[in-house]
C-alpha cells in the first residue's frame, strides 16, 4: 500500500487504535512483506501526524507490536536462518525499519535500552563462546542490523556506547567471516561515529585504538595484523581527516587520536606491508598515504624528538626537509604499488627508484636517520614474497649489491633481516641459475655476489655483534630444510669470510647439526663440497680459546673420510696445518664437572685435566676408550663405532702434525713416526697382541680394538686426484705396526669365526671381523711371508670350517646356537671367494694384485655346492628359549629375515666364484646334454633356475650376486632354454627397476643387468633363433631407454657396453671383428639413439647438473673431488660414446659400411618425422636439439660414406630439407653438408642449381639456405669444370632472388651476388673465354646498381644494421667448409655460434678424454685455425636493445593517482618525448600530424602510437585534457606523456 493512501486514510479516520488494528497481523502468522512495510508506513505517518496524547494512547499497542510480533520474527529469521535468501533477507530490513518507526513514535528510552541489551548479548555470549552462536539469541548479522537502527536512538548514552565498541571490537577479533567483520564495521562501527558529537566520537576512537595496539601487541600473527588493519582503514576518515583542525597529540582527551605518534601504529603499517595477503597490504599501503599526505598538509614537525623510552621513532617529518621527505614517499609508495604487479618488465623500471630510497634513508638528521631503515626492508621482503621469480631474483640482487650496508650503522639495523627473511628467500634453489652470459660449470651470479656480500657485511659489523650474527646464521641454516645448491653456495660464501675468532662451543654445536640434519638427504657430491666449505669456515672462524680439543673432534667426526676429510687432500692438510699453529691454545677441559654423556667421556673428562695439546688428548681418549668395567659380559651387542671412528681420526691426525711439524724441524721419517706411534698406541697394540692368547679378555675391549683397527686401516689411506693409494711416512709406520700384530689378530678372528659365534648379536660382530680380515687380506697380500702362512694354513684351515659346520646335519629344533654358526660360516665363505677371485662381482679390478693373488681348495667347494639342496638353501628361524639365547636377542629375531637372506646371498657369491672358476663356456645348443658328474658344480640350466627362484626371494638390495651368477649362466642357454632365459631377463630386469629409488645398490645392480641381458651371445641372437627372446630384449631396451630420459646415467652403462662388444679395446684377436660386429646391425636402435640421447631436463634438474659439473671443476682445490668416486654419469656421454665408436669405422670393410649406410638412413627418417610434423617447436625444445643432432652425426660420417650413395641418398635428402623451417642451428649444418657433397661431387651441381627453380611464393625464406651456399662459391668453384659458365648461372640466379618481395632473401641474395661478382680469376676467365667482351651480356650494369644501392643505399636505419651485420656474421666471414671441417666446429663451435642451449655444446676435452675416440685425417678432433673459435655469438637480426640510463627508465614507469592528491609530477613533454625516441632508435622527422577534426577517444589514442612509430615530431589535438583524462583513449595510447611524439592542443582561431 502507497504512503499517499496511508496519509489519506489516517486523515479521514481520527481512531488511531482501530487504524493499527486492522494492519497488523496475527502474532502466530507470517506476515506478508507488503504488509510488514504498510505497518512501517503507517506508524510513520502517525508519528508526523500524531499528538503527544495520541502517542500515550498507542504506547501499549506500539510495545506489543516490538515484543509480541517483530521481536519473534527476528528470532524466527535468526534461529531459520531466513536471512541467508533473498525474501528472507528483504523481511529483515523491513523488520528493522518497523522497528525503527516504533521507538521514533513510542519515545521510551528504556525500551531502546531494552533492545539494545538484548543484541549486546549477543556479542557477549559469541565472545565468551569463541565465535560461536548461542541459542535463543539472535543471529549474529540480525543482531547487526537490529543495532544498526537502535544506535542514532542510543547516541545520548556514552556509557552503553563504550560498552558497545567493546563488544563490537571483541566479535572483529573473534569471528572467522571476513564478509561478516567487514558489515559489523560498516553497519554498526560507522553508524556510532555518525551518530555522537564530536567530543563522544574521540573518546570512542581513543577507546577503539588502544584496544587495537593492544591486540596486535599481545597477538602478532597474519590475521591480527589483517584484522587490525581492517579496523583502522574503516576509521581512517575519522583518524586522518582531510582537514587542518585537529588537536595536538598531547590534549588526546579531548581531540581525536593521533596514532602517526604511535610506534606501535607505524609496526601494523610495516606488518601489513609485507603481508601475505594483497587486500592487507592495500589497506596498510592504503593508510600510509592518508598519513604522509595529513602530514604533508600540515608540515609539523613528527617524531623530530627521541620517544619517552629512547626508541627511534618509525616516521619522522621536518619541515626543513618536507622536499626531501615528500619525494622519498612518493617514490616509496610508488614502489610498493608496483611491486604489487607480477610482470617484470613492470617492475624492472622502478628498481632504480629504490637507489633513491636507498640514499634519502642514508641521511642523517639530529645524529638519527631521516627515514628508519626498516621501510626499506619492507621494500626487499616484498620482493622476497613475490609470485614472479624474477621479481625476487632482482630484489636478491639488488640486496646483494646495497653499498649502503657497508655503513655500521645500517650493517646492525639490517643483521636481523639477514639472518632471517633474507636467509630464506636464498634457500630458493632457482636463484641459483647461471645467468646468459654464464658457461656451464662457471659459479652463478648468486654465489659470487654473496660472497662479496658477506664479507661486506660482516666487515661492516661492529666487533661485538660477528660473532653472535654469525651464530644465528648458522642456526638458521640448521633449523630448516635446505636443498643442496642453497647450501652449498652459502657455505663458500662463509668459507670466504676473512679468518677472525668468532664461533665458540654454540657454533660448532650449530655447525653438527648442519652437518648431520640438513644436508644428510644431498646428493653426494654436493654435500662432500659443502662439508668442506663448512670444515673451512669453521677453521677460519672458531676461536680456539674457547673450544676444548674434545669438542673440536666432536665437530671433526661428522665430516666423513669417503665424502670429504681425507687423508691427501688439501683439506686434511689444511686441518693439519691449523692444529700446528693452535695446538696449544685450545681451552683446557675441567676434569670432573661432567656427569653426562658415555661412560668413556666420563673417565676422559676426569682424567684430562689438561688436555691443550694434540697428543695428551689423543692419550687420554685412547685410555678412556680401552677402558672397560669389570662387569662387562662376554655376550652383548657391538659397541658403536663412532668412538672408535673419532679416535682413528686423532691418532692420524696427530701423526700427520707430528710428521708436518718433524719436517720443518729437520727429524722425521717412518722410522721415528712410527716409533711415537708406537709408544702412542702401545696400550692398544698390547691388547692386539693378547688377543688370541688371553681367554679372559673382555669382548668389549676386543671389539673396540678391532674396530679402532679397522678405522684405522681405512682412513689412514692417501688420496690424491687420480684415486690412487699412495704410501707416505705415517701411513707406512700404521701399516708397520699393524704387521707386527697381524697374527694374533688372524688368530683370534679365525678361532671366533670357527664356531665361538653363537648368539643373535655375533653375526653383526662377525661382519666387524670379516670387515677386518678383508682389509688385512688386501693390504698385506704382498707380504710374502704373510701370503704364505695365508695360503698354505690360514684359508684352507678357516674354509674347512666353515663347510664342516654348514655339512652338519640339521636340527630338529632350530637353535639360535646352531644357525647363527651357519650364518657366519656361509658369510666366510662369501669372503674367502671373493678374495680368491681373479675379478671381483661387479666387473672391477680383483680384490689382490696377481702377483698376490689367493686361491682356495676348488673341490670342497664344489662337492658342497654340487647337491641340489645347497642351492637357495634356506636358514630358519630359530625359536629363542633361556637355555640358547640372551634375553637381548629375542628383539633381535625381529630381523632374522635379513639375517637369512644374507644368507642366501653369500649362497651365490660362492656359486658365481665357482662359475667363474670353471671358466668361459660357449652357448649349449639344443639337445646337449645336461649332467651333472659327482664332485661337479651344478649344471647351468639347474642354476639358472635356482637363480631366477633367488630373485623372487632376496630384497632388491642383494640381489647382486644374484645377477652376476646369471650372467655367466645366461649366455650359456639361450639356444637351450629360452622360455627360462625370457623369464630369468624380465625378472631381472622388474628387480633393476624396483631399485632406482636406492642409488646405491642400483647402479651396481643395473651393471649386472646390463652385462646378463646384453651379453654378446645374447645381442648375437636372430629372430629365427630366439624369437620371444629377442622380443623381450627390445621390448627391455625401450623401457631401458625411457628410464634415461628420467635419470641421468641408465643410457651410458648400456651404449658404453655395447661399443665394447661390438668393437673390443683390445687389438689382440682381429679374426674375431667380424663375429663381434655382426649383432651391431640387429641393435641399430641402441646406435640410433645414442647418436640423439640428450633430452630436455627440467630447470630444477638442470642446475643440479651444472653445480655439480661446478664443483669437478674445482679440481684439488675441493676435496670432495678427490674423496668421492663418481660415476660417468654425465647426459653427453653416450653421444661421445657412439661417435667415438663411429670414428673406428672402416669405409673398406664391408659390415661397417653397411652398418653406417643403415644408421644413416634411420637419421634421415628420424628428421624427416619431426621436419614434416605440423606442430611448431621452439628454439630450446627436444625437436630442435634431435634435428641438430642428426646433421652432426652426419657431417661426422659424411667422409666414411660411399660417393654412390651420398649422391642417391644424402644429397637429396639434404636439398628437401633446405625447403624446411629450419632453426639456425640445422640450417647452418645443413648447408655445410650440402657443400662438403657438392664439393666431393662436382658432376652433380644441377641438382643444386635445381633448387631455385621452385616458385617463389612457396618457397619463402627457405631459398636463404640455398643462397648461403652461394654464398662461399668459391670454395665450390675450382672443382667445377664449366667454371665460367657455372659463374654466370650463380649471378643470375643471385640477381633473380635480389627483386624478392621479403626483405630476408633479398639480403641473402645481395650478399651471395657480392661474393659471387668479388671472384675476379672466375671474371677474368669468363671475359677471356667470349673474346674480352662483356660475358654476361649486358647484366654486369645491373650487378654494380644492385650491389651499390646495397652498399650506399641502405645507410638508415635497420636495412644499415642488417646489411653490415650479415657481412659480419661467422657462417659468411669466418667459416671455412673445408679448412674448418673438425670435430670442434661440428659439436662445439657451431652449436655455440648459432644460440644452441649451451648444454648441448660438446667441449672438446670429453673426445679427448674418450681413449677409443680414433684421430682421422679426414675429420681432426681440434680444428687448425682459431679464427672461428674467437667470434662471439650474435644474430644478424635487428635486436633492439640498449642500455639505458636511469633518468630515461623513469619514462616507462607507471604512477598510479592517489584519490585525494590529483596533482601529478610535471615533465617537459619535449624532453621526454626525445629521450623516448632515442631509447627506441626512432629518428624524429619534420612530419606534424594535425588531428583537430578528430574526437573519437579511440581514434585519438591510436594516432597517438602511429606518430610514434613514424617519428613524427608532433601531434596536435583539439584538447591535451581528453588524452589525459578519458581512459579509453589512455588504455590505447599506453602513456600518452611519455610517447615520442609531444601532445598539443590546437589554438582556438583569432
Amino acid at each position: 500500500m502507497s504512503s499517499l493512501l496511508i496519509n489519506e486514510f489516517v486523515a479521514k479516520w481520527s481512531n488511531s487504535d482501530t487504524i493499527l488494528d486492522s494492519f497488523l497481523w496475527s502474532a502466530e502468522s507470517w506476515p506478508d512483506l507488503e504488509r510488514v512495510e504498510a505497518v512501517h508506513i503507517l506508524l510513520e505517518t502517525l508519528n508526523t501526524r500524531s499528538s503527544e496524547e495520541n502517542r500515550n494512547e498507542l504506547s501499549a499497542k506500539i510495545r506489543a507490536l516490538i515484543w509480541e510480533r517483530c521481536t519473534p520474527l527476528l528470532m524466527q529469521i535468526s534461529e531459520n536462518a531466513l536471512h541467508k535468501s533473498e525474501p528472507g533477507a528483504k523481511m529483515l530490513h523491513s523488520l528493522c525499519r518497523l522497528l525503527s518507526s516504533c521507538l521514533a513514535l513510542l519515545r521510551d528510552s528504556r525500551e531502546v535500552e531494552k533492545l539494545a541489551l538484548m543484541t549486546l548479548s549477543v556479542f557477549q555470549s559469541f565472545e565468551q563462546h569463541d565465535g560461536t552462536q548461542t541459542k535463543g539469541q539472535f543471529d549474529m548479522e540480525v543482531a547487526v542490523e537490529v543495532l544498526a537502527v537502535l544506535l542514532p536512538l542510543l547516541s545520548g548514552d556514552l556509557d552503553l556506547l563504550v560498552k558497545l565498541t567493546s563488544c563490537i571490537l571483541s566479535a572483529v577479533k573473534v569471528l572467522s567471516d571476513d564478509a561478516l567483520v567487514s558489515k559489523i564495521l560498516v553497519r554498526v562501527l560507522f553508524t556510532l561515529l555518525h551518530c555522537v558529537d564530536d567530543r563522544s566520537r574521540g573518546d570512542i576512537l581513543q577507546r577503539t585504538w588502544q584496544d587495537l595496539c593492544v591486540y596486535h601487541e599481545r597477538e602478532k600473527n597474519a590475521l591480527v595484523t589483517a584484522r587490525t588493519l581492517l579496523c583502522l582503514t574503516a576509521v581512517s576518515d575519522y583518524l586522518f581527516p582531510p582537514s587542518l583542525e585537529k588537536s595536538f597529540p598531547t590534549d588526546l582527551t579531548n581531540g581525536l587520536p593521533d596514532p602517526r605518534w604511535s610506534q606501535s601504529f607505524w609496526a601494523i603499517i610495516q606488518s601489513g606491508l609485507i603481508h601475505r595477503d594483497n587486500v592487507a597490504r592495500k589497506r596498510a599501503l592504503y593508510l600510509l598515504k592518508k598519513c604522509v599526505a595529513l602530514t604533508e598538509i600540515e608540515n609539523t614537525e613528527l617524531g623530530s624528538s627521541a620517544s619517552p623510552d629512547g626508541e627511534i621513532y618509525f616516521f619522522r617529518w621536518i619541515p626543513s626537509k618536507s622536499q626531501v621527505l615528500q619525494t622519498f614517499w612518493q617514490d616509496y609508495v610508488l614502489v610498493m604499488e608496483t611491486l604489487e604487479e607480477n610482470q617484470i618488465h613492470v617492475v624492472r623500471p622502478v628498481l632504480n627508484r629504490i637507489n633513491a630510497l636507498i640514499e634519502t634513508t642514508a641521511i642523517k638528521e639530529n645524529d638519527a636517520a631521516l627515514v628508519h631503515p626498516s621501510w626499506l626492508l619492507c621494500v626487499y621482503q616484498r620482493m622476497f614474497h613475490s609470485e614472479n621469480k624474477a621479481v625476487m631474483r632482482e630484489g636478491v640482487y639488488h640486496l646483494l649489491e646495497l653499498q649502503l650496508l657497508r655503513s655500521p650503522a645500517f650493517a646492525i639495523n639490517f643483521s636481523q633481516f639477514i639472518v632471517g627473511p633474507f636467509m630464506d628467500v636464498l634457500s630458493e634453489s632457482s636463484l641459483y641459475q647461471r645467468t646468459a652470459n654464464q658457461m656451464i660449470g662457471e659459479c652463478p651470479d648468486v654465489g659470487l655476489k654473496l660472497q662479496a656480500f658477506l664479507v661486506n657485511f660482516f666487515g661492516s659489523l661492529p666487533q661485538e655483534s660477528k660473532g653472535p650474527v654469525l651464530l644465528q646464521m648458522i642456526q638458521r641454516l640448521g633449523s630448516r630444510h635446505w636443498c643442496a645448491v642453497p647450501l652449498l653456495f652459502l657455505s663458500q660464501a662463509l668459507a670466504s669470510l676473512p679468518a677472525c675468532p668468532l664461533l665458540g662451543p654454540q657454533g660448532l654445536q650449530a655447525l653438527r647439526e648442519v652437518l648431520r640434519c640438513t644436508m644428510i638427504t644431498h646428493q653426494v657430491l654436493l654435500r662432500g663440497a659443502a662439508q668442506c666449505f663448512l670444515l673451512h669456515s669453521a677453521l677460519c672462524l672458531t676461536d680456539v680459546e674457547s673450544v676444548t680439543l674434545e669438542e673440536v673432534f666432536n665437530f671433526l667426526v661428522h665430516f666423513r673420510p669417503e665424502e670429504s676429510l681425507c687423508r691427501g687432500t688439501a683439506l686434511w692438510d689444511e686441518v693439519c696445518e691449523w692444529f700446528v699453529k693452535n695446538e696449544h691454545t685450545f681451552r683446557l677441559a675441567i676434569g670432573g664437572k661432567s656427569d653426562t654423556g658415555t661412560p668413556q667421556e666420563r673417565e676422559l673428562a676426569s682424567t684430562a685435566t689438561d688436555v691443550g695439546s694434540l697428543q695428551t688428548y689423543t692419550r687420554h681418549r685412547l685410555h678412556a676408550f680401552l677402558t672397560v668395567p669389570a662387569s662387562a659380559e662376554q655376550t652383548g651387542r657391538l659397541p658403536d663405532s663412532g668412538e672408535a671412528e673419532l679416535l682413528a681420526l686423532a691418532v692420524l691426525l696427530w701423526a700427520d702434525v707430528e710428521e708436518k711439524r718433524g719436517g720443518e724441524e729437520g727429524r722425521g721419517g717412518q722410522g721415528s713416526t712410527q716409533q711415537a706411534l708406537a709408544r702412542l698406541l702401545l696400550a692398544w697394540l698390547e691388547v692386539l697382541q693378547r688377543l688370541s692368547t688371553n681367554l679372559y679378555l673382555p669382548l668389549c675391549k676386543s671389539d673396540k680394538s678391532l674396530q679402532l683397527l679397522l678405522h684405522l686401516l681405512q682412513v689412514r689411506r692417501t688420496r690424491t686426484a687420480t684415486q690412487t693409494n699412495t704410501e707416505d711416512a705415517v701411513s707406512g709406520a700404521v701399516r708397520g705396526l699393524v704387521l707386527s700384530v697381524v697374527e694374533p689378530v688372524q688368530n683370534f678372528i679365525a678361532r671366533r669365526l670357527s664356531g665361538e659365534l653363537q648368539e643373535v648379536c655375533d653375526v653383526e660382530r662377525a661382519a666387524l671381523y670379516l670387515a677386518v680380515l678383508r682389509e688385512l687380506l688386501q693390504e698385506f697380500g704382498g707380504v710374502p711371508w704373510y701370503h704364505g702362512n695365508m695360503q698354505q694354513s690360514f684359508l684352507p684351515a678357516l674354509c674347512a670350517s666353515s663347510l664342516r659346520m654348514l655339512t652338519e646335519p640339521a636340527e630338529q629344533v632350530p637353535s639360535v646356537c646352531g644357525q647363527v654358526q651357519r650364518a657366519v660360516a656361509m658369510a666366510v665363505l662369501s669372503l674367502l671367494c671373493e678374495v680368491a677371485s681373479s675379478e671381483a662381482s661387479n666387473g672391477g679390478l680383483s680384490l689382490a694384485a696377481p702377483s698376490h693373488h689367493f686361491s682356495l681348495p676348488l673341490a670342497p667347494l664344489r662337492h658342497h655346492f654340487s647337491l641340489p639342496q645347497h642351492l637357495n638353501q634356506a636358514l630358519l628361524k630359530p625359536t629363542a628359549t633361556a637355555s640358547d639365547a640372551a634375553p637381548d636377542d629375542a628383539p633381535l629375531l625381529r630381523d632374522w629375515g635379513r639375517v637369512a637372506a644374507r644368507f642366501i646371498r653369500d649362497q651365490w657369491s660362492c656359486l658365481g666364484f665357482l662359475q667363474r672358476a670353471a671358466g668361459p663356456q660357449g652357448p649349449r645348443v639344443e639337445g646337449q646334454r645336461e649332467g651333472q658328474g659327482e664332485g661337479e658344480a651344478p649344471g647351468p640350466l639347474v642354476v639358472l633356475q635356482a637363480a631366477v627362484e633367488a630373485l623372487s626371494l632376496l630384497p632388491s638390495d642383494l640381489v647382486l650376486p644374484v645377477l652376476d651368477c646369471m650372467a655367466l649362466l645366461l649366455p650359456q642357454m639361450v639356444l637351450r632354454e629360452e622360455s627360462q632365459c625370457v623369464e630369468a631377463a624380465s625378472l631381472s630386469w622388474r628387480v633393476v627397476q624396483g631399485l632406482s629409488g636406492n642409488a646405491h645398490d642400483f647402479w651396481p645392480a643395473l651393471q649386472a643387468f646390463v652385462r646378463l641381458a646384453f651379453h654378446r651371445a645374447v645381442l648375437e641372437l636372430t629372430q629365427d633363433q630366439a624369437p620371444t627372446l629377442t622380443s623381450t630384449i627390445q621390448q627391455i631396451v625401450c623401457e631401458l631407454m625411457e628410464l634415461s630420459e628420467v635419470r641421468s646415467g641408465v643410457f651410458n652403462i648400456l651404449i658404453s657396453h655395447c661399443c665394447h662388444t661390438w668393437l673390443p679395446s683390445d687389438p689382440g684377436s682381429d679374426a674375431g671383428d667380424s663375429e663381434h660386429f655382426s649383432s651391431a646391425l640387429s641393435h641399430l636402435d641402441i646406435l640410433t639413439k645414442a647418436c640423439l640421447h640428450g633430452p630436455v631436463f627440467r630447470r630444477d634438474q638442470r642446475l643440479i647438473q651444472e653445480v655439480q659439473m661446478y664443483v669437478e671443476q674445482l679440481g684439488d682445490q675441493c676435496a670432495a673431488n678427490v674423496a668421492i668416486s663418481s660415476d660417468n654419469r654425465d647426459e653427453q656421454f653416450p653421444r661421445v660414446c657412439v661417435l667415438a665408436f663411429l670414428s673406428h669405422l672402416q669405409p673398406t670393410n664391408h659390415m661397417h659400411r653397411q652398418l653406417m649406410e643403415e644408421l644413416v638412413l634411420r637419421l634421415i627418417e628420424k628428421d624427416r618425422g619431426i621436419a614434416q610434423a605440423k606442430a611448431r617447436y621452439y628454439s630450446n625444445s627436444l625437436q630442435h636439439r634431435t634435428r641438430n643432432r642428426v646433421w652432426q652425426s652426419l657431417l661426422l660420417l659424411l667422409p666414411k660414406l660411399r660417393r654412390e650413395f651420398v649422391v642417391d641418398t644424402l644429397l637429396g635428402y639434404a636439398c628437401e630439407a633446405g625447403f624446411s623451417s629450419n632453426q639456425a642451428s640445422v640450417k647452418y649444418l645443413i648447408e655445410w653438408s650440402l657443400l662438403l657433397m657438392l664439393h666431393n661431387n662436382p658432376t652433380h651441381m644441377q641438382r643444386f642449381w635445381d633448387c631455385f627453380s621452385g616458385d617463389q611464393e612457396k618457397t619463402k625464406t627457405s631459398i636463404c639456405t640455398f643462397l648461403s651456399v652461394l654464398v662461399h662459391m668459391d670454395v665450390l668453384l675450382p672443382r667445377l669444370e664449366d667454371k665460367a659458365g657455372q659463374w654466370r648461372r650463380a649471378l643470375e640466379v643471385c640477381l633473380q632472388w635480389c627483386f624478392s618481395h621479403n626483405f630476408s632473401v633479398r639480403l641473402y641474395a645481395l650478399l651471395a651476388l657480392k661474393r659471387v661478382w668479388g671472384l675476379e680469376g672466375v671474371r677474368a676467365e669468363a671475359r677471356g673465354a667470349v673474346g674480352g667482351s662483356d660475358p654476361l651480356g649486358g647484366l654486369a650494369t645491373v650487378i654494380q646498381a644492385c650491389l651499390a644501392q646495397a652498399e650506399t643505399a641502405q645507410n638508415t636505419g635497420n636495412a644499415m644494421r642488417n646489411w653490415s651485420r650479415i657481412q659480419e656474421h661467422f657462417f659468411f666471414s669466418v667459416f671455412h667448409p673445408l679448412k674448418d671441417y673438425s670435430v670442434e666446429t661440428i659439436f662445439y663451435t657451431f652449436p655455440r655460434l648459432s644460440d644452441l642451449a649451451d648444454d648441448e655444446w660438446i667441449p672438446l676435452w670429453k673426445f679427448e678424454k674418450m681413449a677409443t675416440f680414433s684421430v682421422d685425417l679426414s675429420l681432426p678432433v681440434r680444428n687448425p685455425g682459431a679464427d672461428l673459435g674467437q667470434m662471439q655469438p650474435g644474430d644478424w637480426i635487428q635486436q633492439d636493445r640498449g642500455e639505458l640510463e636511469q633518468e630515461e627508465r623513469w619514462a616507462e614507469v607507471q604512477k598510479k593517482i592517489t584519490a585525494w592528491r590529483l596533482s601529478f609530477q610535471e615533465q617537459e613533454p619535449h624532453l621526454a618525448a626525445q629521450q623516448r625516441a632515442l631509447r627506441l632508435g626512432k629518428l624524429t622527422s619534420a612530419l606534424l600530424v594535425v588531428a583537430s577534426l578528430i574526437d573519437k577517444p579511440t581514434n585519438l589514442g591510436g594516432l597517438c602510437r602511429t606518430c610514434e612509430i613514424f617519428g613524427a615530431s608532433g601531434l596536435v589535438y583539439v584538447n591535451v585534457c581528453v588524452c589525459v583524462c578519458v581512459r579509453v583513449c589512455v588504455c590505447v595510447c599506453v602513456c600518452v606523456q611519455g610517447c615520442a611524439a609531444p601532445v598539443r592542443s590546437s589554438r582556438p582561431v583569432g
